[in-house]
């Protein structure tokens, strides 16, 4: 590995936490008083969209994104992705408009700024804790309840070993979505591993795909069939992965 490209991506992942920082410090007083109240949440999420595109701009990303199917305004959904990267949240704030509220780890918490609004605005889970778990639901229905979306990455995290293009998923989102008949929104990333990601030494501008894939119907299905919508989603977001691959 050459001295230049250890600089440059020192440099670039530095770049990318000032990026984060700039937005959420302009902005401060409207972030804070969008947390004052849950009624208030669609207002903090336009903010938030602002904030994703800033820094997916000055990353020098740019998003080429195909759609199967197109979101109905003020409808629930249950978006679910592959992740593999920090990107995966600021691509996913930037392609989809409806409101939604994201089930994520509680490490992320601890990031200075971004941390402070996280926990404040997200449905934060401890993967270790079953009683944690079991709040997610609580929290996902009062959110379903005042019309906004939830988003799951459902590999439970990002696979330690990079070589793993598509980890098995958990339960809980479509566990989710059947219980409340949310829609179920396949979404793949095509390119957050290469542009950005858990690797320090890694990364570079460029390209992005995204697709939105045609959603999965929950009106008619029951709790049983989780296994399989799961795996059917899972299938989908797989084979387009293994596409974008060739």
């Amino acid at each position: 590995m050459s001295l230049l490209k250890i600089i440059f991506w020192t440099l670039y992942r530095i770049w990318f936490y000032i990026l984060m920082a700039i937005p959420i410090v302009v902005m401060f007083p409207f972030l804070f008083i969008s947390i004052l109240s849950e009624k208030w949440y669609p207002y903090f999420f336009v903010m938030a969209r602002i904030w994703a595109k800033f820094i997916l701009f000055g990353m020098g990303f740019y998003i080429k994104l195909e759609k199967e199917e197109e979101l109905i305004e003020g409808k629930s959904y249950m978006f679910v992705a592959n992740h593999t990267s920090m990107t995966d949240i600021m691509l996913m704030l930037s392609v989809v408009k409806n409101p939604f509220v994201f089930v994520g780890k509680m490490e992320l918490a601890k990031i200075p700024l971004f941390g402070f609004f996280y926990k404040r605005t997200c449905i934060l889970v401890d993967r270790n804790s079953s009683k944690s778990r079991m709040a997610v639901y609580e929290r996902a229905q009062n959110r379903i309840n005042q019309g906004l979306s939830i988003c799951i990455f459902p590999e439970g995290g990002v696979p330690d070993d990079e070589s793993v293009l598509l980890d098995e998923f958990k339960d809980g989102a479509f566990r989710l979505s059947l219980e409340h008949q949310l829609s179920i929104v396949p979404i793949t990333f095509g390119d957050n591993k290469k542009r950005f990601s858990y690797t320090f030494f890694s990364g570079s501008p460029g390209l992005m795909r995204v697709k939105i894939h045609k959603f999965f119907e929950t009106t008619a299905q029951v709790t049983e069939q989780k296994k399989t919508i799961k795996e059917a989603v899972r299938t989908v977001i797989l084979n387009q992965l293994q596409d974008f691959e060739k």
